[in-house]
């Protein structure tokens, strides 16, 4: 059965069901109008006023979907779709999620303490329709639409018990597990599944209401980058593609991996940026490679506290997505993730032909967004600490199981980065900017980055200093060498998978690599932080804190959601010297290094990453320096663990934390015999060879 045939089927299955639950669901919105109304009467007009809203807001999803198939939008106008646009998102939106049943602080006000964070919950859940009408994804459409109708039916009750609302949404996710699991990965790797390509490739990108076919939030930024993406010339837009696909395939070449045998590739991008996307699947055909694109997760199943995976639009409201990022605490238990575990294992045998075919990720970045600094609300939902601990052991197990089917030592990715029209009124130079510091002379970093690589071979350990006000005091353990004649612990890195090039780097030591790393300000998946502070003992964060917030307790729960991801610990994954001054400049001249996204900022100083190495699940992968010397520094004491116990050698995430060169004092080898070699001081390079980095600065 072709994927036609399998919609057909689905809307055949479905049709019915789905039409009851939509009349049920307009009955539901004229009867909420009334005080008496069964749950208005039993708990207060509030309630009433919140089933009415989320009856009225299915009810605009179920009419959008009808008009939608019937073809009403054909001929839409642009200002058409901008106004169904806002209309589908404004509740959530600005001033408008001050006074919205998503946002928790509200709802608790309005409907009490006992249900207001599930009925937030659900509320916020049901919002993933406006994607599912978009897809014509009917089984979500009416699934959902019935387990609103459940838990309304629960409310109508006089004695209604939190525990029969928590089990209606419970067993929702739990007994569709099967079929969103299977959808999950289907969408993930099998190109068939072509709703965004269809549009990227068959719409005039010139007519810029395609950007509202996708059906996410569409925002000043998508609007003007596919607009100013218009104006560039067809040489342009092959050259941007190009120092992308190109990148990809050096990846493959750089670790030895046979491309020829990969039949296709996953591009992850943010809305506006088709018109060089349509061209980036045009050569990754060229490459033998069939370009599919997914939708980043929406459903409380699919959130990542890591960030957004797949293609997206704007984020409505940062806040909202913050207050909503660990929802499934409402659910999440050990037999749910078993049963997630138990399915996906299933789906993945079932397409394990097509993750053979995958040869990897190719991202694509955007930065200049006004940095976020979240509000930390107690009425939002978070983990338990037994919560914490299942997750973080589904999370270590599912990477285990992907490994299986998808060995990370038989893919490769390609990732780059562009600004947003955000960033302010000199966008345009520095989109051209940011062109540039993507294609530097990789012959003239070659040189330049083996110089500081046959300095840093000869030490046993590095020191790094802040200045200024950063109280960086850090020492690195390197790597042993038996055969240093032909080994390395330091990968040149120039632009193959990770562009803009401009970096050297390794997995240090964990035993003797101690101190604090400190940064003044930074901004990491997404989110900002001051004064962040993290102090390390044999390789492991042993405390840590910022300056965000005024209670020390929320600045150490902020860190550990979001650096240690609910981790007791990290291990310091790499260290790494950025080479790549001409990024550092352009931050400086245009004032944007506080916006420069991690791709960026890494090459514009140290970095240090908590979480995993660079070589998670590829630790077996022979691969050597342009110069012909082996890497051996891929692994620590954790990641050693894989044969031994596999659940303890990865933690499934790496966060790069940058010192920038204005707040960076020395860097120094140190070896064994009492040498020092400094590369760089008080933030400039001074390393025979390398002091041409200085010229920009």
């Amino acid at each position: 059965m072709n994927l036609l045939d399998e919609i057909l089927e689905e809307k055949e299955q479905y049709q019915e069901r789905f039409s009851l639950a939509v009349e049920r669901v307009q009955s539901i919105k004229k009867e909420t109008t009334s005080p008496d109304c069964a749950v208005a009467r039993f708990h207060g007009t509030d309630f009433g006023a919140f089933f009415h809203t989320t009856a009225a807001f299915l009810c605009d999803i179920s009419d959008f979907y009808h008009q939608k198939i019937e073809g009403a939008f054909a001929d839409a106008s642009l200002e058409d779709w901008q106004k169904l646009n806002t209309k589908l998102y404004e509740d959530v939106t600005d001033t408008n999620y001050e006074h919205s049943f998503a946002n928790p602080t509200y709802a608790r006000t309005r409907l009490g303490e006992t249900f207001s964070s599930i009925l937030c919950t659900l509320y916020t859940e049901l919002r993933s329709n406006i994607v599912y009408a978009f897809e014509d994804r009917l089984f979500y459409l009416t699934t959902s639409f019935e387990l609103f109708i459940e838990v309304y039916n629960i409310m109508e009750q006089e004695y209604t018990d939190y525990e029969e609302v928590r089990s209606a949404i419970y067993y929702y996710f739990f007994d569709y597990a099967d079929v969103t699991v299977a959808d999950s990965l289907h969408d993930s790797f099998d190109p068939s599944y072509t709703f965004a390509t269809d549009i990227i490739c068959n719409c005039d990108l010139s007519d810029l209401r395609y950007l509202y076919y996708f059906g996410e939030y569409i925002s000043d930024n998508e609007l003007q980058t596919a607009a100013y993406l218009n104006t560039l010339s067809d040489q342009e837009i092959h050259d941007m593609a190009f120092t992308f696909t190109d990148g990809y395939r050096r990846g493959f070449a750089l670790y030895d991996i046979d491309l020829s045998k990969k039949k296709t590739v996953n591009v992850r991008y943010r809305l506006g940026m088709e018109r060089m996307i349509k061209e980036v699947i045009r050569q990754f055909k060229e490459l033998g490679l069939t370009t599919f694109i997914y939708r980043a997760g929406i459903s409380i199943r699919q959130r990542n506290l890591r960030g957004k995976v797949g293609y997206f639009g704007a984020s409505p409201n940062k806040q909202y997505e913050y207050d909503h990022r660990m929802d499934d605490a409402i659910f999440f238990d050990k037999a749910y993730a078993d049963r997630r575990l138990q399915e996906q294992k299933l789906a993945l045998e079932s397409i394990k032909d097509l993750c053979t075919d995958f040869a990897g990720p190719a991202v694509i970045e955007t930065f200049g967004e006004t940095p976020f600094n979240p509000v930390e609300k107690e009425e939002a939902l978070h983990y338990s600490k037994k919560q914490q601990k299942w997750k973080l052991e589904f999370q270590a197990a599912n990477g285990l199981l992907t490994n299986e089917y998808i060995p990370g030592d038989q893919t490769s990715f390609s990732i780059i980065a562009y600004p947003l029209p955000e960033i302010g009124e000199n966008y345009t130079e520095i989109f051209r900017e940011t062109i540039r510091v993507n294609t530097l002379d990789q012959k003239e970093y070659l040189a330049i980055q083996s110089k500081i690589i046959d300095a840093l071979d000869l030490g046993e350990f590095v020191t790094v200093t802040g200045r200024g006000d950063n109280k960086t005091q850090m020492t690195i353990s390197l790597t042993p060498m038996e055969h240093p004649e032909k080994e390395t612990r330091f990968e040149n890195c120039l632009a193959d998978v990770n562009i803009p090039l401009g970096e050297v780097f390794t997995s240090p030591q964990l035993s003797g690599t101690e101190g604090t790393l400190h940064v003044t300000k930074v901004f990491l998946n997404d989110l900002e932080y001051h004064d962040l502070t993290l102090t390390f003992q044999d390789g492991v964060i042993v405390d840590y804190t910022c300056s965000n917030f005024d209670v020390e307790e929320e600045n150490k729960k902020y860190i550990e959601a979001n650096v240690l991801f609910h981790h007791k610990t990290l291990p310091m994954g790499e260290f790494a010297i950025g080479t790549n001054t001409t990024a550092y400049a352009m931050g400086k001249k245009y004032h944007i290094s506080h916006l420069l996204p991690i791709l960026i900022a890494e090459k514009t100083g140290p970095h240090f990453a908590v979480g995993d190495t660079c070589f998670s699940h590829e630790e077996e992968l022979v691969t050597y320096n342009p110069d012909g010397k082996q890497m051996i520094a891929k692994e620590n004491d954790f990641s050693k663990l894989r044969h031994t116990d596999s659940r303890k050698a990865y933690f499934n995430c790496h966060t790069d934390i940058t010192i920038p060169y204005d707040e960076l004092g020395d860097i120094c080898v140190h070896t064994k015999e009492g040498q020092i070699i400094p590369i760089i001081r008080q933030g400039r390079f001074v390393l025979p060879g390398t002091e041409v980095l200085n010229n920009v600065l």
